[in-house]
């Protein structure tokens, strides 16, 4: 069972532990580049504020972002802003999410997000603590996959693992970190593959964080995931 409330309180904590993180940047370092290929760190603090603002409208009801070129440029432009402003709007529109998050609602009910893609309203706040925690962690300001909390790890690999589960590129893959175990990729009646790791290097290669050189593979090579 999804927690919304639960999940808006952890969204909460790690957009502060993100805003403190940030703070000590100063407008030099924001305009440097980020872990993200082609985005620097003014890239990615401008895209967690847009993001809040395109969840606000999936809870309300509107389209995500008007068109992905729509949003890509309103990336663009905001990605240059000094420091403070930077910090200013996402503070702002974080709490436009939290406000709207603690709106009364149907969290049953069932929202669209981009490429049409539909989901339960329940999950949106853990869609939001997702890019908060990973795009924290894309900074590379001292934030790791390590420091993340446990619980997200273990919650972000079931939300992956699922999201590639029955992909007809990716081998049946048996994962575990040596206490939990998850699989994924195309159905089979035995895993083609099984990966061992850390929750956090599972996690970062689950989502194109890190290339797997710290993951134990046996049956094969480790499997070439799509793009998220």
């Amino acid at each position: 069972m999804i927690d919304h409330a639960h999940d808006l309180a952890s969204v909460r904590d790690a957009t502060e532990r993100l805003l403190t993180a940030a703070a000590k940047l100063d407008n030099a370092s924001v305009s440097e580049p980020s872990r993200l290929p082609g985005w620097t760190r003014g890239h990615i603090l401008a895209h967690l504020s847009r993001n809040a603002d395109a969840l606000v409208n999936v809870l309300e009801g509107r389209p995500m972002y008007a068109s992905a070129e729509a949003r890509d440029a309103d990336i663009e432009r905001d990605a240059p802003r000094p420091l403070d402003v930077q910090l200013a709007e996402l503070r702002e529109s974080a709490a436009r999410f939290q406000e709207t998050g603690t709106a009364p609602a149907d969290w049953s009910r069932t929202v669209e997000l981009r490429n049409g893609v539909t989901d339960s309203a329940s999950r949106v706040p853990f869609r939001r603590w997702v890019e908060v925690e990973l795009h924290h962690v894309d900074l590379g300001i001292g934030y790791e996959l390590e420091d993340l909390p446990a619980e997200f790890v273990e919650r972000e690999i079931d939300f992956l693992t699922e999201r590639f589960s029955g992909h007809p590129d990716v081998p049946a893959t048996h994962l575990t970190d040596g206490m939990r175990a998850w699989g994924t990729g195309r159905e089979a009646s035995t895993p083609e593959v099984t990966v061992t790791g850390t929750g956090p290097d599972l996690l970062g290669w689950l989502a194109g964080r890190r290339d797997g050189s710290g993951l134990t593979v046996r049956g094969g090579t480790l499997p070439a995931l799509p793009p998220l």
